[in-house]
């Protein structure tokens, strides 16, 4: 390994993004009392242009960019991101070094004018940034409004709290509000099965250079069943051919080196979907990987091509 004992992390400035670092910062510096490691945040595009939905913004990269540049440039040596917002494809030069053990991949609803999906009202507006999570919901519910709503969670909430803005609930992660020990907002935990989540929600990524040293450091804080989990979902995104905004979900589950898998690829009006699954060995993260494009091609061979406009 290097002499070199400093090295720095960086992080969106947003509280859950610092946490989510500051988490990844005292695992690295547990497991490596001989090294510093010092956090540097940083306002992404996405951080900035509140106003604007994400799929209008391009979707891929909005939240990682800047920090991917300042990478690239050595500026910074590790990133961390959460997993569902870094785009399946790496730049060149750049690899996801570790993803430690994930928390709960389960989105929730926070409502304020009724504590259920059920007992929304007829033409409920519910807030959401995601078109994964706007299309199940229509395929939920057919009736309901999804809305665009941008900004930090905290930022969500408050617009909620705040009648004029006229949400009548929002769904989240409920990871993050774990983080940020806000989970006494959720008013339920929406079903996997019906709400199945982005690949790699729930997870972190610490991205770093593809050198000996960084990926040493980074590999000692990662969690194999994880990694293959979250590996085998992006793969099943990538080959798809989609991106962080479109309408597809996975969840990848590994124990005793078999992968379950599952993935599901929704129109945005929620008015058709594409759910498969398989089960197999698995006890790499190439087999993961596999698993990942097995997926995509029985959801192809049912008509996903068509629901993600891609060209078959």
């Amino acid at each position: 390994m290097s002499s070199r004992n400093s090295f720095v992390i960086g992080a969106r400035s947003s509280r859950l993004s610092l946490i989510q670092a500051n988490t990844v910062l005292a695992t690295l510096t547990a497991a490596h009392p001989e090294a510093r490691f010092v956090l540097r945040e940083f306002t992404t595009t996405g951080d900035r242009l509140l106003d604007t939905p994400l799929p209008l913004l391009g979707g891929k990269g909005v939240f990682t960019d800047e920090i991917e540049s300042a990478l690239l440039s050595h500026e910074i040596d590790f990133a961390v991101h959460s997993l569902k917002d870094l785009p399946v494809e790496q730049r060149p030069g750049l690899t996801v070094g570790a993803v430690p053990a994930r928390e709960s991949v389960a989105d929730v609803l926070i409502g304020r004018t009724a504590p259920t999906l059920d007992a929304l009202p007829v033409g409920a507006r519910v807030g959401t940034s995601s078109l994964r999570r706007a299309a199940q919901l229509r395929r939920s519910r057919p009736d309901l409004d999804p809305i665009s709503i941008r900004g930090n969670v905290e930022t969500r909430l408050r617009k909620l709290d705040d009648p004029t803005h006229g949400f009548d609930a929002i769904v989240l992660a409920r990871a993050g509000l774990e983080r940020l020990g806000l989970l006494d907002r959720a008013t339920q935990e929406l079903p996997v099965v019906e709400f199945l989540p982005a690949p790699g929600q729930g997870a972190l990524a610490v991205q770093c250079r593809e050198d000996a040293t960084s990926l040493a450091l980074a590999a000692s804080i990662g969690d194999m069943a994880t990694t293959m989990a979250v590996a085998a979902e992006r793969s099943f995104l990538s080959s798809l051919g989609g991106g962080c905004s479109t309408p597809v979900g996975a969840l990848g589950e590994v124990e005793q080196g078999r992968i379950r898998l599952m993935g599901r690829v929704v129109a945005l009006d929620g008015s058709r979907s594409v759910d498969v699954s398989l089960e197999d060995d698995c006890a790499s993260v190439e087999a993961a990987l596999a698993a990942g494009g097995d997926l995509a091609r029985q959801a192809m061979a049912l008509g996903a091509d068509e629901l993600l406009g891609v060209p078959s």
